[in-house]
Formats: C-alpha cells, structure tokens, sequence
C-alpha cells in the first residue's frame, strides 16, 4: 500500500509531502489545476523516464519519494531479498532529477538502475490511463489485456522460450544455406592463416617468455662480466672486499658492545647486513653458473620472435594477442564449414523446434480461449450496469498454425467483438461502438483485470471519461467496491465518482506575477462537501447545490 509521498520542485508543485490511507481516495479540482501532477510524480519514481521539464523553473533538481507498505506482499519482499535492497521490511523510493535531465534512482537509499525500479514498480502499482479506451481497438492491447487474466504466465513463458529456439534454428539454417563464393573463398583464407598459427604452435603467455630469455641471451656476455665483479666486490677480492669489511665491523661493534650494551641494536644490524651480503654473494654465484652462452639457442630463439612479429604485423595486432586471434580465426571457421550434413541436421532440429513451439502454442491458445469465454461474460455483465442493457461483448481467439503468424506470443488472432445493443451481431469494436461505449468498454474491462490483480494499489486516470449521471454513480460504486480489498486512487472530474471516496484530496493551483504554483490538500467533511458542490454547480454554489451535495457524500 502507498503510504506517503514527498515532492519537491516537481513541475509546478513547489514542495508538497501527503500521507495516503487504504480504501479509495479521490482527487478532484479545476479543470487545468494539476490533478494528473501528482499521478506523473508517482509514475516517474516507479522508473517512467524522465527529463529536465519536469525540474521547477529556477531549480537545480526534482525530487520524489514514495514510502509502501508491502507487510502483505511477500513478491515485494522477496525481490528486494534478492537484490540485496530490503531494510527490515521498509520500502522506500526515491528519484532525483537535475535540470540538465539526467537522473538517480534509489531503493531503501541504495542507487538503482531505471530497470529495477520499474521491476519494483510494477508490483507495488497498477495505474489505468483516461486514454486506455483509445488503443482498445489495437490487436496488440486487446491480447495484453486477455493474457493479463490469465490465471499464470507459464503458458506465456514456455511459449516465448520455445519460439526462440525455433527462430536461432531456423537463423542458423539460413545463414548455412546462404553460404555462396565468399564462404569458399572466407574458408579458403582462414585455412591458410590457421596453418601458419598451427606452424607456429604458439602458446598462452610464450611471447613474453622468449623475449626474456632472447635478452637474457643476447646479454650473456654482459650478465656475466657484471656479476663477476660484483661478486669479486662483495667476496672475493683479497683487499678488502665488503664480506670481510662487514665481519671486521661487527667484531669491533661486539668488542663495544662489551663496554656499551646500548650499541646492541647497532651491532645486530650490521650483523644482519653480513649475513644479506653472504647470502647475495652465494645467490649471485650461483646464478652466474647457471648463464649459458649458447649461439644456437640464439639464433632459434632469433628466428622464433621474427616469425611471431611477422604474424602480428600481417594481422595487425600485439604479439601478445596472437593466440587469441587464433582462437578466434579457428572458431569463424568451423562455423563456416557446413556441409550438407550439418545443413540436414539443423533441418532436422528446426522440424523438432518447430513442433515443440505448435505444441506451446496451442496449450496457449486453450488457456487463452478458457480465460477469453469467462473474460467476455465478467466485461458483459459488467457493460449491463454501466448503461448499456442488452449489450454483450466476446473475445474471439483464433489460432493460426501457419508460420506467417508465428510469434513469441502464440499463433493467435484475438478479436473483441461487440454488440452495443440487443439483437446486434457482434462485430470489431471500431466498427459498432461510439466513443461513449468505447469509454465504457475500457472501464468495464479494467474494473474486471483489477479485481484479479494481485498488485495492491490501482490509479485510475479519469477513466470514467465520457460518461455521467447515474452511470458515473455506479462506476464509483464499482471503484469502492474494488477499495474494500485494495487501495485505489481516481483522479475524476464526476462528483458522482468523487462521492463515493473514503478519502478526498482537492488540487488546486495559484498564480502569481511570477510564480504557478499547485497544491495538493486532504480536505475534511465540511469541505469535501464544498467540493463536491463546486463539481455539481460549477462557479455559482447555492444552499441547495450544497445540500445536494452532503445527500451525495451522505448516502454512499
């Protein structure tokens, strides 16, 4: 459940922080007051994009946070669990807009991606645009909001999984098949280059090896003068080599340290520096026996790196990158080297993959055409309340085994049909319902979709556009009803809607020379009264529009 929410410098909202309770609320004001402000403020912290119009004029940033109760929903807390998000039970969202559009995202004040958020989002909130009656005649919408009755997403699932497999089988296939010259020729010269690597026999980590050891080689000379003078400087040179010195050194150091103990810590030093320069010494002599003037291994090792940066040069690449190139050019072309065997087999697996999907696919269309029989009598049933006796609405679902209709959705057609009046046939929505039934359509589909949801609270964005009177009573009805087990907004312009409300908050908006500023206030018992009068009567408000108006808030 929505809990509270804060805005600051938000479009025209300067800063507005509003505490929501269960059951319905309703916001109501002017007409160009700012009453779906507050529902784009909502939308943009559960993740919709967002950009610097949205920042107040003379503001460096927006920002919105949201707080939700999900004690009763475990999906909520489990993906929170396992995206290291949850805070002993706290849900907490917030975005922050800059003025020059970029924006960050936090859950329980860790950073998130746009992404998480609206996977968190979607949860938590289901909002119903006014305009939803307008794409109810798309092919796509219509089969959205039957697959959003069905009772799981499995059957989708498996669908869309086993249409992709089909579709890599069949890529693979054409690309198999696609193959002309330049495959032969691309063959051809990967053949030649894997050749020259396999000649070579180039190892992981090699070329760093032979060029230490080629420097070592070809400095053997050097290494060898070097370290026998430093030896002969360190051991062996009869007049005063440093051994000799240092063990000279530490005698007298222990003489004075007989007469002095506070030279204990200088005499353990130089010491310990003897016994470095003895161990160099025997290190430095034993790696001087170990250097191996060699004119052969030379030359091979000469030859070898000439080959290894003639292989580079060709392919234009660091010597320490050649071996994965020859991992690379080696894979290109097995890939390539289809033949008619490998062609038959993947028709094979195609033929396979193909029946796997029709099998999903028809397993979907038998749920579709389950849920699609029991959609059609709740949205009819509903229709008969909402002014349009006599009306009866179906959804046809029509499968289509051809793979020209073949989708990550299924092989089905989906129709919703119509019959606006007794004894009509039922045909497309587009060619028998007004925009007044299309309305009313719309509604009665979305009252039946959120009653299954599972999804705690519903917005509802003036959705009972295009229709009035004691129509308007019964959708309010309907929307309280769907408030006694979950939490539901509904930005109206009806007073017949707005009556029905547990909770009313009124949007209003101020101007000065300088400044447009909307509010947003939760009105009490008296005042509500005086909205709704405002509603019913317009800008002259009479005793007996008042009166009218406490009947209607009254007797709800």
């Amino acid at each position: 459940m929505l809990e509270s929410i804060t805005i600051n410098h938000f479009t025209i909202i300067d800063h507005s922080q509003i505490e929501f309770s269960a059951g319905m609320t309703t916001l109501t004001g002017e007409t160009g007051a700012g009453k779906s402000i507050l529902l784009d403020a909502i939308q943009l912290v559960l993740g919709d994009r967002a950009d610097s119009d949205c920042v107040q004029s003379g503001h460096d940033k927006a920002e919105i946070s949201v707080s939700f109760d999900i004690s009763n929903l475990p999906d909520a807390g489990e993906w929170l669990q396992q995206h290291e998000l949850d805070d002993d039970g706290e849900c907490l969202l917030r975005r922050i807009v800059q003025a020059s559009g970029r924006s960050k995202a936090f859950i329980n004040g860790s950073p998130v991606t746009l992404s998480q958020l609206k996977s968190l989002g979607e949860m938590l909130v289901d909002l119903h645009g006014q305009h939803e009656h307008q794409s109810l005649q798309k092919p796509a919408v219509q089969r959205q909001l039957l697959d959003a009755s069905l009772p799981d997403d499995k059957r989708l699932a498996a669908c869309r999984e086993s249409y992709q497999t089909w579709k890599t089988y069949q890529k693979q296939l054409q690309q198999a098949q696609d193959q002309s010259q330049q495959k032969a020729q691309r063959i051809d010269l990967l053949q030649l280059y894997c050749r020259e690597f396999d000649d070579l026999a180039l190892a992981e980590g090699e070329v760093a090896e032979l060029q230490q050891e080629y420097s070592r080689l070809s400095h053997a000379g050097q290494i060898i003068d070097i370290s026998t003078a430093v030896v002969a400087q360190l051991y062996e040179n009869d007049d005063g080599n440093i051994q000799q010195q240092l063990s000279d050194c530490s005698a007298q150091l222990e003489q004075l340290r007989q007469i002095d103990p506070q030279v204990q810590g200088i005499a353990e030093l130089v010491s310990s520096a003897l016994i470095q320069v003895q161990e160099a010494s025997s290190e430095l002599r034993n790696y001087q026996q170990h250097i191996d003037i060699d004119p052969q291994r030379l030359d091979w090792l000469n030859d070898r790196l000439s080959r290894v940066q003639g292989l580079a040069r060709k392919h234009q690449v660091d010597e320490e990158d050649l071996v994965e190139l020859a991992t690379r050019l080696k894979s290109e072309l097995d890939s390539l080297l289809f033949d008619e065997a490998d062609i038959e087999s993947l028709q094979q697996q195609l033929a396979q993959a193909e029946q796997a999907y029709l099998e999903q696919a028809k397993k979907l269309s038998q749920q579709r055409q389950q849920a699609a029989e029991q959609l059609s009598a709740q949205i009819s049933e509903v229709m008969q309340t909402l002014g349009m006796q006599g009306g009866q609405f179906a959804i046809r679902v029509e499968p289509d085994p051809q793979p020209s209709a073949y989708s990550a959705h299924g092989i089905d057609q989906i129709r919703f049909l119509v019959s606006a009046n007794p004894g009509q046939e039922l045909k497309p929505l587009h060619k028998v319902a007004s925009g007044g039934e299309l309305s009313r359509i719309s509604l009665a589909i979305q009252v039946i979709l959120s009653e299954s949801s599972q999804i705690p609270t519903l917005i509802f964005d003036e959705v009972d556009s295009g229709i009035g009177g004691g129509i308007a009573e019964i959708v309010g009805k309907k929307l309280r009803q769907i408030a006694h087990n979950r939490q539901v907004f509904c930005v109206t312009h009806l007073p017949q809607v707005a009556a029905q409300a547990h909770h009313h908050l009124q949007v209003s908006k101020s101007k000065s020379a300088s400044h447009t500023r909307t509010e947003v206030a939760a009105l009490d018992d008296e005042q509500r009264v005086e909205e709704i009068a405002r509603m019913l009567g317009g800008m002259t408000i009479t005793e007996q529009t008042r009166a009218h108006a406490l009947e209607m808030v009254q007797g709800r």
